[in-house]
């Protein structure tokens, strides 16, 4: 098992107010699983896709990274989790505007101590694998929607991760462009990369091959893709 929740909560406090976000989600991900978490806005699926990156941590319950509950990483651990066993996908790509292509996909092998050149043989292999062999010198501004986003797997991809993590990877693409960065999605996971996937629309849920709802802050039904 690569990842197990078990009864997270998650409290916002604001003077005297709690907000309680997270309500005793309990769930296991399997190396290999590509998950779809589907819920309307407020529903509590950022906050927990955050605590499954590590950028946030829960008020109550246990997190178990690769059989290591992660409230006992240091500082310095959870980086090095982040950078090289959990890639990122955006809905707003977060590319770096002045950087082209290449050079936004080696940031994190910088942060990882990739030497010059095996930085840029690893970042033109992951573009050429998402079918932006051609573009690899274009900054995002000389990009479509489609192919930032594109940029923005490669990025992901480019640490090998055990974990990709892709929060609404289509809401702002249009079809054609949503359902290419989809099949390069499903075609990772049939490589054995785990996949776990927030969005609002069920057309998108249904490329995973668990779909799991939440809705205020707990987590509801299993329905199998």
């Amino acid at each position: 098992m690569l990842l197990e929740l078990k009864d997270i909560t998650k409290v916002y406090k604001t003077g005297k107010l709690e907000l309680k976000v997270l309500k005793g989600v309990s769930l296991d991900i399997d190396e290999g699983d590509f998950i779809s978490i589907i819920g309307p806005s407020g529903s509590g699926k950022s906050t927990f896709m955050n605590i499954l990156g590590c950028l946030d941590t829960p008020t109550e319950g246990t997190y178990n990274f690769e059989d290591r509950e992660v409230s006992k990483y240091t500082a310095d651990e959870l980086a090095e989790i982040r950078n090289i066993k959990i890639g990122f996908i955006f809905q707003k790509f977060n590319l770096l505007p002045k950087l082209t292509a290449i050079e936004n996909v080696e940031l994190p092998l910088i942060y990882r101590g990739e030497t010059t050149s095996a930085r840029r043989q690893i970042a033109t292999k992951v573009l050429e694998d998402v079918g932006l062999g051609g573009r690899m010198n274009h900054r995002p501004s000389e990009m479509s929607g489609g192919e930032q986003q594109r940029v923005a797997i490669a990025r992901a991809l480019a640490g090998n991760p055990k974990l990709i993590l892709a929060d609404e990877p289509t809401g702002n693409l249009d079809t054609k462009s949503g359902a290419e960065v989809l099949e390069i999605l499903r075609e990772l996971n049939r490589n054995g990369t785990t996949l776990v996937m927030i969005t609002h629309d069920m057309n998108v849920a249904s490329h995973g091959k668990r779909i799991i709802r939440i809705l205020d802050g707990e987590l509801s039904q299993e329905v199998s893709a």
